[in-house]
């Protein structure tokens, strides 16, 4: 059996639990920063059946050569706006991962996602350091919904 261990990611972003949780929750918004830099998730890749024993697939496309890395997983849990679960049976030991949405009340959300049985390669340095930049990228991502919003209110 190989090892596994458990991983946690703090991120406070400024969108609300609801906004968040629909973008990790919608094609539309996850093609905008699912995964990695350097790689792209097109919408027609993300396939999303949002309850529980539903099906959470993405297919990443990596921008430099075109290999492509499919996760698949399936709904556990689901409360919006406040908790989202999968587990990812095809990893060995079924990595589960927990998102949760914590509102600060003051326009922003703390995002914590824990997982665990993780596979000892998802726990390199590197792997991590990926899954950060995905995080950037939904900085991004907010950066530009929340410019558009305010923009519309002008």
């Amino acid at each position: 059996m190989t090892e596994t261990g458990e991983l946690t990611y703090r991120r406070v972003h400024r969108a609300s639990p609801e906004l968040l949780f629909d973008c990790m929750t919608t094609p539309e918004h996850l093609a905008h920063f699912w995964g990695p830099a350097g790689t792209t998730t097109p919408v027609g890749n993300i396939t999303i059946d949002l309850r529980p024993g539903g099906v959470f697939e993405t297919t990443m496309v990596n921008d430099a050569d075109g290999s492509t890395y499919t996760m698949r997983a399936v709904y556990v849990e689901i409360r919006r706006p406040e908790l989202l679960v999968w587990i990812e049976p095809g990893v060995e030991g079924g990595m589960r991962t927990t998102i949760t949405f914590v509102d600060l009340r003051d326009g922003r959300t703390e995002v914590v996602t824990h997982q665990t049985n993780v596979p000892a390669a998802y726990l390199s340095a590197e792997a991590r350091a990926g899954f950060a930049t995905g995080l950037d990228r939904l900085d991004v991502y907010l950066a530009g919904l929340n410019a558009r919003q305010e923009h519309r209110h002008d």
